[in-house]
């Protein structure tokens, strides 16, 4: 099978590439190397598969042949992370949704009509499914910045003003995204799932990452994962900075893992149309996750207290679903994993930018 992965150069498309090949696909890699995430060519590309650099925002990327007799399509290309403010969101919005709709349309002018396996993001639920005692289920509305600067951090019921439990959240949750990437990851769902309802034949299957982590994470930008930020933090000497209270709840899953996922969702001797939590199962606070990295001798984190509009508090899921349909469950288990990932290689450049 030929099979086309955008983003292929970066964190977790160069995993889904080396997955493909060794399972012996025809790979082919767009990427244009985004200065936010990459210093240069990245080291540990993959040889056997053909990369081109280039940016999926320009139709003239895919007159060149980078499409022909593609089989299926692994969307890993976008701006991921809150960036540093509301001024990035032109750039979220022309890398994510506008490079989307490109490469659609150049699919449309192929008349493809295979399986489409989208990198979404469990941002699009915004908070995380919330119990009252008194009210059920509810859904509380973004947090209030002066709850937020005196330090009540926990969402509480709109009806009733009452304690909430956090739950897992199902897939079927309403979706709420309450930040610019939220937005733009919701829009690519909707953009790849406009297409397939218009061409018989073709599928899609969106993974909702939860918290990535793992080797070739890129390192000391605002648009890395926390977990590399934090581990950055340490390896300068310092102590990493947790916001709010570090009681935040995540579920962090192996960058191994999400590459699986996605090449089941591409290989399964059947399609699995929808979107699924792509998540360990094993939710951990924020400070749990500071506290795995620790080197021996290491300042502990410090908890600093303020917040970052945007955050939610608690997200986390169930597996099942994609258990259940795509035969996925997460293999590594967060200590095993973190133990790993504090002496992991990070992004490195071997040679300039194309």
């Amino acid at each position: 099978m030929r099979v086309l992965v955008t983003g292929g150069a970066g964190f977790i498309g160069s995993h889904i590439v080396d997955d493909l090949v060794a399972l012996g696909h025809d790979v082919v890699v767009v990427d244009d190397l985004d200065p936010a995430a990459h210093d240069g060519v990245p080291a540990g590309l993959n040889d056997s598969a053909t990369y081109h650099w280039a940016d999926i925002r320009d139709p003239a990327t895919f007159a060149n042949g980078v499409l022909d007799d593609v089989d299926a399509v692994s969307h890993q290309a976008a701006k991921v992370g809150l960036g540093v403010d509301f001024a990035d969101a032109g750039e979220y919005v022309s890398r994510n949704e506008g490079g989307t709709a490109t490469l659609l349309e150049a699919l449309h002018a192929r008349d493809f009509r295979g399986r489409i396996a989208l990198a979404s993001s469990m941002v699009v639920y915004g908070e995380g499914r919330y119990h009252c005692a008194e009210h059920g289920v509810v859904r509380p509305g973004p947090r209030a910045i002066d709850d937020l600067e005196a330090g009540r951090f926990e969402p509480r019921c709109p009806a009733c003003s009452g304690a909430l439990e956090a739950e897992c959240v199902p897939e079927s949750h309403r979706l709420d995204p309450r930040n610019v990437y939220a937005t733009t990851k919701l829009g690519q769902e909707l953009l790849c799932t406009a297409y397939a309802r218009q061409h018989a034949g073709a599928s899609v299957t969106a993974l909702r990452y939860h918290n990535v982590y793992g080797p070739r994470m890129p390192r000391d930008t605002p648009y890395a994962g926390v977990a590399s930020i934090f581990r950055s933090a340490y390896e300068q000497g310092a102590a990493p900075r947790v916001f709010e209270d570090g009681g935040q709840t995540r579920d962090f899953v192996h960058v191994r893992d999400v590459a699986t996922a996605n090449v089941l969702a591409l290989t399964n001797a059947e399609p699995s149309d929808g979107a699924f939590n792509i998540c360990s199962g094993s939710p951990r606070t924020i400070l749990d996750m500071a506290n795995a990295l620790r080197p021996d001798g290491a300042p502990p984190p410090e908890v600093v207290g303020g917040y970052r509009l945007g955050d939610v508090r608690h997200v986390f899921a169930s597996p099942a679903e994609a258990t259940q349909r795509l035969g996925f469950t997460a293999r590594i288990p967060f200590d095993d994993g973190f133990a790993e990932f504090a002496t992991a290689p990070l992004r490195t450049a071997v040679a300039p930018r194309p």
